[in-house]
């Protein structure tokens, strides 16, 4: 899943694709690097980042969204949004996936348009919001509270006939560096849940903070950490980079085949 954040304040890229020309050249060159997913988000969820109207974001995606499909009719769009109205808006444009961060605890009415658009829904752990999650890290064992978590919400969808469900745990979000980590390491026990998984670690924090080194030098730390997250059981990899991504799970695809 290649990330396209058409935001001002994005932690890596923020208004690098702000407009028509440049985010349609970033389309064609993840599609072209084998991008199945383009994941467009006008809403900045790096911690602390500014509120943004619904006007204001629903405005940004919409745009993105109709000039991709314009001119990449067969591209794969997800709209990366928490607020059902603007899930809803993007899907009526185009789009196929919702990915929300919040998991459906900040818009009360997600889970019923989801339900009622039937696509598919991208699940996220996160407490609170981007502008507080940094705070709201206490957890007394953390994989046992992201399953139970995630039972919670799966039960509820399913009381509302979604089917279609991917779960994220939400590295960075509302966890902290050394708890990033405990859940790369235990990432595997996610899989009684018994749906596809997502992880999005691309220039994190955990990479770049723990190599010490700036977002745009955190490119090999990336490399290194998806291969670890493949290993541990992620199905679909959130990335800005998209062929280095490629070329780690082509990598072990190869591994997978030829063990024994």
């Amino acid at each position: 899943m290649g990330i396209l954040n058409v935001t001002p304040d994005s932690f890596y890229d923020g208004g690098e694709y702000n407009s028509e020309a440049s985010l349609l050249r970033q389309t064609e060159k993840m599609l072209k690097d084998g991008a199945d997913f383009i994941d467009v988000g006008g809403y900045s969820s790096r911690p602390g980042a500014a509120d943004v109207s619904e006007e204001e974001e629903m405005e940004r995606v919409l745009k993105a969204i109709t000039a991709i499909l314009r001119n990449f009719p067969a591209a794969l769009v997800s709209i990366d949004s928490f607020r059902s109205k603007v899930a809803e808006a993007a899907i009526n444009a185009g789009a196929c996936i919702i990915n929300d961060i919040s998991g459906g605890n900040l818009d009360p009415g997600m889970f019923d348009t989801v339900a009622r658009l039937k696509v598919p829904y991208i699940l996220m752990h996160m407490r609170g919001d981007p502008r507080n999650m940094k705070n709201l890290t206490e957890y007394g064992n953390l994989i046992r509270e992201l399953i139970d978590h995630f039972h919670e919400r799966i039960f509820r969808l399913r009381q509302l006939d979604v089917k279609d469900i991917i779960i994220d745990p939400g590295f960075g979000f509302a966890k902290t560096i050394e708890q990033n980590f405990n859940l790369l390491h235990n990432l595997d026990k996610l899989s009684i849940l018994g749906k596809p998984m997502l992880v999005g670690l691309s220039r994190k924090s955990m990479v770049w903070k723990t190599l010490q080194v700036d977002p745009a030098d955190a490119l090999n730390g990336t490399t290194s950490l998806n291969t670890m997250a493949l290993l541990k059981g992620a199905d679909i990899l959130r990335v800005h980079d998209v062929r280095e991504a490629r070329e780690v799970i082509k990598l072990f695809m190869s591994l997978q085949v030829n063990v024994g």
